[in-house]
């Protein structure tokens, strides 16, 4: 019989983390049939999606209430297919909300669960680690302090890399003189990145304040702006440029915006960590409905909340390596004097791009998706660890 693989990729960046491996996976398990929850990267490969990131992009506390019936109904939908289909394996990714939920399920029907980028317990609710344990047979982690900090509760870890280098490995961009002649942007324009973000909620937050920031930003300066759009938003997500028609605004993709900027403005989450690997100068901005923000404040225990942070931090940085903007500080005039700062003083952006290229090193693995692959197979075909994630003695 074909082998059979449940994938739960709730986010855009899920999709395009867990692709790579279910493209190895495809070519190594003849007639291999995956189902499960994803967008566009899965669905390239032939598999059978329930539901689309698109629908599930659903962030903060109270939008995660107010769609709380949508998501029963999904939760609902996965769990009759899982036991419908009853699946060789399950691969979750990320988006522990709903993955943690899922696991606890496919373990009761004694489905073997692979968790590829573990849930952030280290930053909140330290209390799912018990969880993890209980439900998961492999945890794939793509920070090399994960394995520290999953070892103190006793748990048994393995780093794969993150997939991001992998990802960057493989984007091919002309030369800075090419993409600056191909849009007619003179070699003395300083060129700022607009990264507002992927999910509707960000941009609507953080889109309207960037603008003001930009438009601050030209002054006395010549100053071309590149903005990456999200391919999964329709524009009039962006209406707000409609407003800001005397600004030089250059609609490329996210990697040329990292690329070629010279700092980018960028909404704190994967972005963040992608524009590291570029070593790329950024503000990172983060704003959200205020009650959202309080009680995140409440069991949120970092100090930083762009991954850029967190990284170097992990690696041994004393100081945040790139500045935030959170909330109320995340409005135009803040955003201006960050950005003014960095584009003013040479100096100090080369720092941040070296201290950014040096944070990226720690990062590197051979291929997290080979090994991601290799690990899925071993329980395909049965011959995989069982049991609870516990440290070998």
């Amino acid at each position: 019989m074909p082998k059979k693989l449940f994938v739960l990729a709730g986010e855009v960046s899920g999709d395009m983390h867990a692709a790579p491996a279910v493209a190895r996976l495809v070519q190594e398990v003849p007639g291999l049939r995956v189902f499960g929850v994803g967008g566009e990267g899965l669905r390239r490969l032939g598999a059978e999606l329930l539901y689309d990131t698109g629908q599930m992009s659903i962030m903060g506390f109270f939008d995660v209430l107010k769609h709380a019936g949508f998501l029963r109904r999904v939760i609902r939908d996965l769990k009759a297919a899982v036991r419908r289909e009853m699946p060789d394996a399950v691969l979750l990714v990320d988006y522990p909300g709903m993955n943690l939920i899922m696991a606890k399920f496919c373990r009761e029907l004694g489905i073997p669960v692979i968790y590829y980028i573990s849930p952030q317990v280290w930053a909140w609710k330290e209390g799912r680690v018990k969880a993890i344990g209980a439900s998961i047979d492999r945890l794939l982690v793509i920070f090399r302090f994960e394995v520290d900090f999953f070892r103190k509760h006793g748990i048994d870890a393995e780093f794969v890399g993150h997939p991001v280098i992998e990802e960057l490995s493989e984007v091919q961009l002309p030369p800075k003189e090419a993409f600056l002649r191909a849009h007619g942007i003179g070699a003395d324009a300083q060129l700022v990145g607009l990264l507002p973000g992927s999910r509707k909620q960000e941009v609507s937050h953080i889109f309207p304040g960037m603008l003001k920031g930009a438009r601050l930003l030209v002054g006395n300066r010549r100053v071309v702006f590149l903005m990456g759009r999200a391919p999964n938003l329709d524009g009039v997500v962006y209406r707000e440029l409609e407003e800001y028609r005397d600004l030089r605004i250059v609609e490329c993709s996210a990697y040329e915006v990292m690329q070629y900027s010279d700092l980018g403005l960028v909404t704190s989450g994967t972005a963040t960590l992608e524009a590291l690997c570029f070593g790329m100068p950024m503000v990172v901005l983060y704003r959200t409905g205020w009650l959202n923000y309080m009680i995140g404040r409440m069991v949120v225990k970092l100090t930083s909340i762009s991954l850029a942070n967190i990284v170097a931090k992990g690696l041994g940085a004393k100081q945040q390596a790139v500045p935030e903007l959170i909330q109320d500080a995340a409005d135009g005039k803040g955003i201006f004097r960050e950005a003014s700062r960095i584009l003013d003083d040479p100096a100090l952006a080369a720092a941040m791009r070296a201290e950014l290229l040096e944070a990226r090193a720690g990062l590197a693995s051979e291929s997290p998706s080979r090994r991601v692959a290799e690990v899925v197979e071993e329980y395909l075909v049965g011959t995989g660890r069982r049991g609870a994630l516990k440290i070998k003695e």
